[in-house]
Formats: structure tokens, C-alpha cells, sequence
């Protein structure tokens, strides 16, 4: 089950440090996420949004609300669209966890690939819409928005193949020889990285973007936590990882559809979308897809391992955690085709 907020501490609290906010507070989870707890809160004047760290024992360096805080504020005004951050609250006095409060932005959020209720002529152009935004995103000049120190330049995917096994052995219960075998094969055969520090999001997916009520253009980026210096083509695999790599019932995905006939492009379409955006990228090659089917087979393993404890941000987390095994036997399966 989501967490509970109690109002009333975070009423008092965010009525000393904003001004203007009327009324009595009304709080409620909002549903999609299987990593920060996230609240809506309604003012009588004002909706905002807070996010908040899981409470209980948690993994190192995970849920960096901090971090999320940090990198969307410095994208402010960058073209790159991200909700306005209003206040940081690191310490435990308010909620038990730390916590950041950013507006609410107003728009459509679609955890189904297929864009459900979208009329047939906006699905493409919204695919087309996340494409370039993550280009946009790729193209922020790092230094110029304050982010040099974000993350360390280069070495990106060594730190992160060996950052994700090492979460795989904190939280798998039982051994899996396609991690194992996925993990030996990446360190081995990464390729050459990019020419320029790029801010990488880490978890770009059309479920983490926030589209306009009626228009097809994202509104907000949404989801921050794994944002660091990285590779521009780590968040192309993963979007395109999670959205025709996975069946419509694991997390959505549209493999095994007829996207053409959905109205919707398919997954070549959506990588030359994007490359014609940043043509500095490169191409997407075996390697890229299989470390982004990699580490969300490790991402997925950990939400079993915090639904044990009963830490998981989402009712679904056991369910979820159940497609680390499926996600691996993929990445093996694109490391394959190199």
C-alpha cells in the first residue's frame, strides 16, 4: 500500500515557508511510481506536489531526493520542461524522511505505451515530442547550468555496470547466471563514449513524462532520481527498453503489438526521431540495449526487495520485482545479436 502523509506537520511546516497558501490541507498519494513517494497537496488556492525518500532501511546512494531537487532547478529556463522546485527539506523534523515541494504542473501522465484516449493523430507526434525532448536534454550545456560536478566525467558505463551488479548482489535472494553473464560481457565490450559531459536522466520513459491536456508536447520531465553525468545513448536504450522490449503487461510495453496499426511508431522510428534531434549521438548498438535490459532487471529486483520489507513506493512492486529474470534473459539476448 502507498504510504501514508499526516497533513497536519506538513500544513504548518509549508505555510511557514511559502507564502500565501490558504486553507486546510488535503493530501494524496499519487500513483505510478515504484521509487519516491509522491503526494499530491491541495491548498484552497494552491496545488503543489512533494516527494519524499521511502522510509525504512534503504540501499546506498538510493533515493536522492537531493539530487532530483538539484538537477531540476539548474534546468529551469533551459528549454528542457521540468515543474518549478519551491523548497528542500533534508532533515527528518517534518516527515521522518527528507523531502522537496515543487507546483504542480497540469497534464496527462500514460503509464500504457499505447497512449490510451489519445486521439490517433497526437500518437505519433507525442512519441516524436519525447524524442526531442530527450535531445534537448542531451544538449544542455552542463557547465553553463551549474551541473560540472553532478556526476564524474567519463567512465561512465564502468562505474554504472559495476554500481548495478553490486546492487544486484545487496538485493537478489537467489543467484541469476544472465545477470552474471550480462555483467562480465558489458564491462568487457563497452564502446567509446561521448566527446562532451551530457546530463543523463536515467529513467526516460514515456511513463516518467508529463504531457499537455490536449496538445501532444511534454509539459514536465518527470522522476529525477537516477539523473548523473552519463551517456546520451543509456537514456535512448532505456526508453526504448521499456517501451518495445516489454509486453503490453509488463509495465505497458508494445512488444508483441501492431503499432503501425495502433497509430504508433515503432522502435526504428523512434530512435531516428531522436538522432535527427542530436545528430551527435551516434548510433544505438547491441551494447547499449543490453546494459539498459541489465540494469532494470537490477532496478526491478530491488522493488521485489523493498516489497519484502515493506518499503515498495507501489501496491505492484511484487509483481514488478518478478520481471528482473525476464529483463535479463533479454539483455542476453540483444548482447547476442553483437
Amino acid at each position: 500500500m502507498s504510504p501514508a502523509l499526516d497533513p497536519a506537520p506538513v500544513e504548518h511546516f509549508l505555510k511557514s515557508r511559502i507564502a500565501g497558501l490558504q486553507g486546510p490541507l488535503a493530501v494524496r498519494p499519487i500513483a505510478g511510481g515504484q521509487s519516491n513517494p509522491t503526494f499530491l497537496l491541495e491548498f484552497a488556492d494552491r496545488r503543489l506536489v512533494l516527494r519524499k525518500r521511502p522510509s525504512g532501511e534503504l540501499l546506498p546512494s538510493a533515493h536522492a531526493v537531493d539530487r532530483e531537487f538539484r538537477v531540476q532547478k539548474a534546468l529551469a529556463g533551459t528549454g528542457v520542461p521540468v515543474p518549478e522546485m519551491l523548497l528542500l527539506h533534508m532533515e527528518p523534523d517534518v516527515i521522518g524522511t527528507a523531502f522537496y515541494v515543487m507546483e504542480h504542473v497540469e497534464g496527462r501522465v500514460f503509464h500504457d505505451c499505447t497512449l490510451p484516449g489519445v486521439e490517433p493523430a497526437h500518437k505519433r507526434a507525442m512519441y516524436e515530442a519525447a524524442a526531442e525532448t530527450l535531445a534537448r536534454l542531451h544538449a544542455v550545456d552542463v557547465a553553463a547550468a551549474g551541473l560540472s560536478d553532478f556526476g564524474r566525467p567519463g567512465g561512465y558505463f564502468a562505474r554504472q555496470i559495476a554500481r548495478w551488479h553490486r546492487q544486484w548482489e545487496l538485493s537478489a535472494v537467489e543467484p541469476n547466471g544472465d545477470v552474471q553473464r550480462l555483467a562480465a560481457w558489458l564491462a568487457a565490450n563497452i564502446p567509446p563514449e561521448s566527446d562532451r559531459p551530457t546530463i543523463a536522466h536515467g529513467d526516460y520513459r514515456i511513463g516518467n513524462l508529463m504531457f499537455h491536456p490536449s496538445e501532444p508536447r511534454v509539459v514536465a520531465v518527470l522522476d529525477w532520481e537516477l539523473a548523473t553525468l552519463g551517456e546520451p545513448l543509456a537514456d535512448l536504450a532505456h526508453c526504448c527498453a521499456f517501451t518495445w522490449r516489454m509486453t503490453p503487461d509488463e509495465y505497458g510495453g508494445l512488444q508483441g503489438l501492431d503499432v503501425d496499426g495502433a497509430g504508433l511508431p515503432d522502435e526504428a522510428a523512434f530512435r531516428a526521431a531522436y538522432q535527427t534531434a542530436n545528430p551527435r549521438a551516434g548510433p544505438l548498438l547491441p551494447f547499449h540495449m543490453a546494459f539498459a535490459l541489465f540494469r532494470n532487471a537490477v532496478i526491478f529486483e530491488g522493488i521485489a526487495a523493498r516489497a519484502r520489507t515493506g518499503n515498495a513506493a507501489a501496491t505492484n512492486a511484487a509483481t514488478v520485482g518478478r520481471l528482473a529474470t525476464v529483463l535479463a534473459g533479454r539483455g542476453v539476448e540483444a548482447m547476442e545479436t553483437a
